[in-house]
C-alpha cells in the first residue's frame, strides 16, 4: 500500500512543553516557519507576513465566531453532566452535543443548567431526544423561557471551549477568537487566524494584498480522530460552510491576473475546496462538506496556506501533507521541534508558499 495512506506514517513525537498553553502577546509576534521552495525554509515572525506575500495575492479568512459551547448541568438524579454543543439542528432549540459521562446518558434524560452570572434569574433545561451514531453524541432539545432565544442567552450559561490539550491556560476567552470573527456558530477557533491583528491586516491591505472571507463553522469533523490504518477509508463528519459571491468574484479576479489564493487555515481549505468539489464551476456555495484531503488530492482553488502545527495522526496533518508532501512536512515538524516552536491552537504558524507546493 502507498505509505502516504497509512495512519502510522503520520506520527511524530512532541515534547509536552511545546504544547502552547497561552498565545503570544501581541498576536502577530508568534513565530512563522516560511516554506518558500521545495527544499528551503526560513525562520521568521508572523508580523513579517507582508514581506512574504506579493501585491495582487488574495488572503481568504474564516470569519466564524466561537460560541460558548461548553455547559455544565445536573441530571434529575443530581449527577453532574458536561456537554459540548456541536451543531444546531433544523428543529428549533435542538442541538447535537457530546455528553460526558455519555454511556449512562439515556434517551429521555433531562439536564438542568444554571446561569453562570447574576444577570439572569432562571434556569434552562434540555432533554435527550435522539442519539447520533456518527459522533456518539445526543440530540438535545432545550426548553427556553418564552420571549428568549437560545443563541441570545447562551453567553450566560456556557463557556468558550478550549481544546483538551490546553489545560493550564491563563488566557481569556477573547484570545480564542480571531479579530475578524463575526458569524456565530463554531465550537473551536480557526487557529491560523489567531495570529492576525487589525494593524497587520491594514498593512497587508496597504501593500495590495486583498482579503476576503468564507464561513466554516468548526465542528467535530475537523477534530474527530482518524482511527483506521488505511486513511482512505476514514469518513469525515460534515461541517457547514458558506462561500459568498463576493469571495468567488475576488478569487476569479485574482487568478485571472496571475495572483495567488492563500488560505488562512485548514478550515478555509476545506471550505474552498469543498465548495469546488460540490459544483462543476466556481460559484457561491451554501451547505455542508465532508471533504477529506490527503496526499494525492488534486487542488482546485488554493495555491498557498497559512496554518498552525497539528496533532499527530490528525486529518489536518494529512491535509497539509497533501500540499507539501508527507515526508517533507514531517521533516519540517522535526525542525520546528528542534527550534522549540510552540504547537497547536495557541502555537506558532507555518506559511506554505505556492512555490513550495507539490502538484
Amino acid at each position: 500500500m502507498n505509505p502516504d495512506c497509512l495512519l502510522s506514517n503520520y506520527d511524530y513525537q512532541l515534547p509536552q512543553e511545546l504544547i502552547a498553553q497561552d498565545p503570544v502577546i501581541p498576536r502577530d509576534r508568534s513565530r512563522l516557519l516560511a516554506i518558500d521552495s521545495p527544499t528551503t525554509f526560513t525562520h521568521s515572525i508572523f508580523k513579517d507576513l507582508p514581506s512574504w506575500l506579493l501585491p495582487g495575492d488574495l488572503l481568504v479568512l474564516n470569519n466564524t465566531r466561537v460560541i460558548p459551547a461548553r455547559l455544565y448541568g445536573r441530571k434529575s438524579t443530581g449527577a453532574n453532566v458536561e456537554i459540548l454543543l456541536l451543531e444546531k439542528q433544523q428543529k428549533d432549540d435542538c442541538w447535537l452535543a457530546l455528553v460526558k459521562p455519555g454511556k449512562r446518558f439515556k434517551l429521555g434524560s433531562e439536564i438542568t443548567f444554571e446561569p453562570i452570572c447574576d444577570r439572569l434569574n432562571f434556569n434552562i433545561k434540555a432533554k435527550a431526544i435522539a442519539k447520533d451514531e456518527a459522533t456518539g453524541g445526543r440530540i438535545l432539545e432545550f426548553e427556553i423561557p418564552s420571549g428568549y432565544c437560545f443563541e441570545e442567552i447562551l453567553d450566560y450559561f456556557g463557556k468558550i471551549p478550549f481544546p483538551p490539550y490546553i489545560n493550564r491556560s491563563q488566557s481569556q476567552a477573547s484570545q480564542y477568537q480571531t479579530v475578524y470573527a463575526r458569524e456565530w456558530g463554531s465550537v473551536a477557533a480557526p487557529t491560523a487566524g489567531l495570529h492576525f491583528t487589525k494593524d497587520l491586516l491594514a498593512t497587508l491591505t496597504s501593500k495590495g494584498i486583498k482579503q476576503t472571507y468564507v464561513t466554516l463553522h468548526v465542528g467535530v469533523g475537523t477534530f474527530r480522530p482518524v482511527e483506521v490504518e488505511d486513511i482512505t477509508t476514514h469518513g469525515m463528519h460534515s461541517e457547514w460552510l458558506e462561500v459568498p459571491l463576493e469571495t468567488i468574484e475576488l478569487i476569479k479576479e485574482t487568478k485571472a491576473r496571475g495572483g495567488r489564493v492563500i488560505a488562512v487555515g485548514t478550515t478555509v481549505v476545506r471550505a474552498l475546496e469543498g465548495a469546488a468539489n460540490k459544483q462543476e464551476v466556481l460559484a457561491p456555495f451554501y451547505g455542508k462538506t465532508d471533504l477529506f484531503i490527503y496526499p494525492g488530492y488534486r487542488w482546485k482553488i488554493v495555491d498557498g496556506l497559512i496554518t498552525n502545527f497539528h496533532l499527530p495522526r490528525s486529518s489536518l496533518l494529512m491535509l497539509v501533507s497533501a500540499m507539501v508532501g508527507r515526508d517533507r512536512l514531517l521533516s519540517l515538524y522535526r525542525e520546528a521541534i528542534e527550534q522549540k516552536y510552540r504547537f497547536y491552537s495557541f502555537g506558532d504558524a507555518m506559511l506554505i508558499l505556492p512555490e513550495a507546493r507539490i502538484y
